[in-house]
């Protein structure tokens, strides 16, 4: 007698979820993968832009938050009263350019800020270029104007900006924190139309290093904190506490 064998449940199951989980797997155009040593990242085509997605509900002391650029896995926040904690996780190709993808939570203000945050990435693992940022832009679209700090998971620090809507992202300053110690507070400050970075690299007061930036934002602007994992489909997390968010000048610490 001819024996016939059936497939496993698990086997059939498995079959039917493949077709489902090829379709729901999110399309990354060549471009936006991270560089890597046999794959370097390159701008997006001059006409690339998606829409940001908004939230207009509150967290901690910021008035909504946005997945900026729209990036293709949906990021997420939350907010620990008890312990200040604010844990942002977010994929995204990049803040840079002439477009951004990242995960953001803002305040509109006007007029001259402090801002400042510990920042901490849970994963180890994580791509060395992911950035937890400290934003003022002039809007939520992905081409804003902005001035902003930024702490990669490698360490280094810079203070770097949208000159004008669409135009590409340019570095106004830049530090290198010890190898295998990296800092763990940074901050920035408004004040007018200058910018300033301040760190505190091993612990101590906070202090500005660098030249000041200039650049001219209209008020009411944004300004918030965010991460991107510079990764455009992959999701990682940083936890940003303490948070100093003060609307004057002269209040980093």
């Amino acid at each position: 007698m001819k024996r016939t064998l059936l497939p496993s449940l698990s086997a059939v199951l498995l079959c039917a979820a493949v077709p489902l989980l090829l379709a729901q797997a999110p399309e990354v155009p060549d471009w936006a993968q991270p560089g890597s040593a046999t794959h370097r990242q390159v701008p997006p085509p001059k006409d690339f832009h998606r829409p940001t997605r908004t939230l207009d509900s509150p967290i901690g002391v910021f008035e909504g938050q946005s997945d900026v650029g729209g990036a293709v896995v949906p990021g997420s926040s939350r907010f620990d009263a008890n312990t200040g904690k604010y844990t942002i996780t977010s994929a995204g190709y990049n803040i840079w350019y002439f477009r951004d993808e990242f995960r953001y939570l803002w305040k509109k203000v006007s007029g001259d800020v402090s801002l400042a945050a510990d920042i901490a990435f849970p994963n180890a693992e994580g791509y060395g270029d992911r950035k937890a940022v400290f934003v003022i832009r002039q809007d939520l679209d992905d081409d804003s104007k902005e001035e902003m700090t930024a702490l990669h998971g490698a360490g280094l620090i810079h203070l770097a900006q949208r000159p004008e809507k669409g135009a590409d992202m340019r570095e106004d300053f830049r530090i290198e924190s010890r190898a295998g110690a990296p800092a763990r507070r940074i901050g920035i400050e408004k004040r007018g139309d200058s910018f300033a970075l301040f760190v505190s690299l091993d612990g101590e007061p906070m202090h500005q290093v660098g030249t000041v930036a200039h650049l001219h934002i209209d008020g009411p602007f944004y300004v918030g904190i965010g991460f991107c994992s510079h990764l455009p489909a992959t999701p990682d997390t940083a936890v940003l506490s303490n948070v100093v968010l003060v609307n004057s000048a002269g209040k980093v610490q």
